[in-house]
């Protein structure tokens, strides 16, 4: 992503935090990063007690998570040919909660991938394979915009704990299940 578009929505400080995040090799370093990076969200007392995992929150953030996609890929018109993608997203999510609530984070790590690649697809269509995409995204919705860089910038091919595993999606969880 160009980093000078991304410095003109996203403070030096989260920025500090995300290289933190994806960095930390301690889980509680990568709690601490995520609850810094979750202020681009406008989250950071919210995220904090699900990221610490304090209360019910994080059930909560699941149902609200699973709610909200369900109903943004119900709602979002396509083309006939992409009606069997929405039944195949809607299936991974449900796959997708089921680990969830089984706190496999790490197993559930790659198919959080598919499920935002797939709903970003549909709401954008093909433009979202264009390398264009970043800066359309900011440009049109900045918090999106934001979400999108924050999940650009998660590897898709992690070897992390469960726990930074967890904290990884729940993050990105969050910003969906509030959008």
């Amino acid at each position: 992503m160009n980093e000078d578009l991304i410095k003109e929505f996203i403070e030096k400080k989260s920025l500090e935090a995300m290289k933190s995040l994806l960095s930390s090799e301690k889980d509680e370093d990568a709690v601490s990063s995520a609850v810094e990076v979750s202020e681009i969200f406008g989250a950071s007392k919210n995220f904090s007690n699900i990221a610490k995992n304090t209360d019910e929150s994080g059930n909560k953030l699941v149902t609200s998570f699973h709610n909200n996609l369900v109903l943004l890929i119900q709602k979002t018109w396509v083309e006939e040919s992409d009606e069997s993608l929405k039944a195949q997203v809607l299936y991974h999510l449900e796959e997708f909660c089921k680990l969830l609530s089984t706190n496999n984070y790490i197993k559930s790590y790659p198919l959080f991938f598919s499920i935002v690649d797939d709903v970003v697809y549909l709401m954008f269509g093909s433009q979202t394979k264009s390398e264009e995409f970043d800066e359309y995204a900011f440009r049109i919705d900045p918090e999106f915009g934001v979400f999108w860089w924050y999940v650009q910038n998660l590897p898709r091919d992690a070897k992390w704990s469960e726990e930074k595993s967890r904290i990884a999606i729940l993050l990105g969880m969050y910003f969906l299940a509030n959008y």
